[in-house]
């Protein structure tokens, strides 16, 4: 690997992010994983017929939400005609229909709907990102893709840490990936490591004791609002609006509805 390329693989460029402003934009220029970077790019050159008029994101989809977010809500990956589409995270598909509508619902969104930047959606005290920046092929990303990524979410918590105290994650996949980010962010994990279930929770330290309330954090598992799990009846929308309320109770977020 050239220097060059180094400087802008995700272990290098994450660690130099000082900001979540100045993180977001190195992950839109990742270019770390070809499988992903030819099927993201494929994906708009290709479009689906009801978006042809679309000019496709087909970059990786940064974190959204306010910088001193006390709860991180975080998923698998974008959709290839989702976020993958408008580059920003569970816009444009089912899965962020149901989650946005839900943090409007509690008072955490200014909108229910989500469709493209620039459509006047802001999150309050919420951050919505996922362990995965790019849309993987059938949406199961390779475990050398989901550490090489890993970089990413690991310095987006540690930019966190004055002010999460809360952590949603959608689905096995995002439990197992925040776990191993929130070591590398400096929070202990017990051992043996939580499982993940729905309504599943687990308390975590700041190793140095630092951060919001003494570095405590709390994971709460969900599972994710993937179209499947949806019409199956797995999960419905009182299930989700269960965990991300308590979520956002525990992360001392006020007026929750």
């Amino acid at each position: 690997m050239s220097s060059a390329a180094q400087d802008h693989h995700p272990e290098r460029a994450a660690a130099g992010a000082r900001t979540l402003t100045e993180l977001d934009e190195r992950v839109t220029r990742c270019r770390a994983c070809p499988r992903l970077v030819a099927w993201r790019e494929e994906t708009a050159r290709v479009k689906r017929p009801a978006f042809q008029d679309w000019e496709y994101w087909a970059r990786p989809v940064p974190g959204f939400g306010p910088a001193d977010a006390p709860l991180l809500v975080t998923g698998l990956a974008p959709a290839a005609h989702g976020g993958n589409r408008t580059g920003r995270m569970f816009t444009g598909d089912r899965a962020g229909d149901l989650l946005y509508a839900t943090l409007y619902e509690l008072g955490l969104a200014s909108q229910p709907t989500a469709v493209r930047p620039g459509d006047g959606l802001e999150l309050y005290g919420v951050r919505v990102t996922a362990p995965v920046h790019c849309a993987p092929p059938d949406n199961r990303p390779t475990p050398a893709e989901r550490d090489t990524c890993r970089p990413w979410l690991s310095r987006e918590l540690r930019l966190l840490r004055p002010t999460v105290r809360a952590v949603v994650a959608l689905g096995a996949f995002g439990w197992q990936a925040t776990l191993a980010a929130l070591t590398d962010a400096g929070w202990t994990v017990p051992r043996p490591r939580p499982a993940f279930g729905h309504g599943a929770r687990t308390t975590l330290s700041a190793t140095d004791g630092t951060g919001t309330t003494g570095g405590v954090l709390t994971l709460f598992g969900c599972y994710h609002v993937s179209q499947r799990n949806v019409f199956t009846g797995r999960l419905t929308p009182a299930m989700l609006r269960e965990v991300l309320a308590e979520a956002a109770r525990t992360a001392g977020l006020p007026g929750v509805r």
